[in-house]
């Protein structure tokens, strides 16, 4: 793991501590930058959303896919936590907790805005962290790689229906324009200029190009995600500044999805009797999000300052600690799948 990976609740921090003190400090700068829209969808985030994106897709390949028939149960489990299970727990407790739990402490319209963007979390499986916790996991990239191709196949068809019909039973209005457009820009799009560029580099060049290509492009990354969320809480500073407790209310039942959701897919994992170095990646491609996307679609769907945007970023400083933690879980209990 590199630094950035491993320090990357570190830096999300410091971009937050920026983001407010520049949010209280210089509001009509941060107010400029909201003005620069197009159907609903921030320019400037675009670009950064895109700098994020974008070198993460360049790595998957989907010629893997053919080998999805080679461990059928592992994929079954990763594909049933992710799409049958994982979206519709996030929106019971995005209503359980903003709903009845914290009711007294928060008014209803930010409750809708923070289920939204948990919702928007959960419909949005990891992508490129994956990779990560697979290999601190000794998983079989061979797996992974079909795992993380046959998902983003998935998502590209099934990300905005789920992700509408959650928003809809949660009394949240959906813009179906505007979540169409995001899954287009931040998925469809970022795909096909990830494939033909690997393409390009593999057929041209060769796979030392590519990673040589994908290593220079992972500063912008970098620059883009916490551009990003200094941007997001210069939007929510007075929000912050007055109410400090709403990132813990929207981090406890994150907390709660991630290691609910983990614990479940590890238990089925030993119940299909799965080898460990396929239920580790399995597990953790259920249990981690796709932060970029999600924080994307909550920008176009309600705005760079609204709660359910809040809510999509929060999920990017509890991600990476709970990742670890359950990486560590993991190697722990490899003995519980020598069978």
């Amino acid at each position: 793991m590199g630094l950035f990976e491993k320090y990357l609740s570190v830096w999300v921090a410091l971009a937050i501590a920026v983001g407010v003190s520049l949010g209280c400090l210089l509001p009509d700068i941060f107010a400029s930058v909201a003005a620069i829209e197009y159907a609903h969808v921030n320019l400037v985030v675009a670009i950064l959303i895109w700098l994020m994106i974008y070198p993460m897709m360049i790595q998957i390949d989907f010629s893997a896919v053919k080998g999805v028939g080679k461990k059928p149960k592992g994929l079954l489990l990763t594909l049933v936590i992710n799409w049958l299970i994982k979206p519709f727990t996030m929106a019971f407790l995005g209503w359980l907790f903003f709903r009845i739990v914290f009711a007294a402490w928060i008014s209803p319209q930010s409750a809708s805005e923070y289920i939204a963007g948990m919702i928007l979390l959960g419909v949005a499986p990891c992508t490129a962290m994956v990779f990560v916790w697979s290999q601190l996991t000794k998983g079989d990239p061979n797996y992974t790689l079909v795992q993380v191709s046959v998902n983003d196949i998935i998502m590209v068809f099934a990300f905005a229906p789920i992700a509408a019909f959650l928003l809809g039973i949660s009394e949240i209005h959906v813009p179906w324009q505007t979540l169409l457009l995001s899954v287009v820009l931040y998925v469809v799009l970022p795909l096909l200029a990830g494939a033909i560029t690997r393409y390009r580099l593999q057929h041209h060049a060769d796979t030392q190009a590519l990673n040589h290509f994908v290593s220079k492009l992972k500063p912008w990354s970098v620059i883009g995600l916490l551009l990003t969320v200094a941007l997001l809480f210069g939007f929510q500073a007075q929000t912050i500044i007055q109410q400090p407790l709403v990132i813990l209310m929207i981090a406890i039942p994150l907390l709660i999805q991630s290691y609910g959701i983990f614990a479940l897919a590890y238990w089925a994992a030993r119940q299909l009797r799965l080898p460990h170095n396929v239920a580790a990646p399995a597990c953790m491609i259920g249990t981690s999000n796709f932060f970029e996307l999600a924080v994307a679609v909550a920008i176009s769907l309600f705005g760079l300052h609204s709660g359910a945007a809040l809510a999509t970023v929060v999920g990017v400083l509890v991600e990476v600690p709970v990742m670890l933690s359950l990486v560590a879980f993991a190697n722990r209990t490899r003995s519980w799948f020598s069978y």
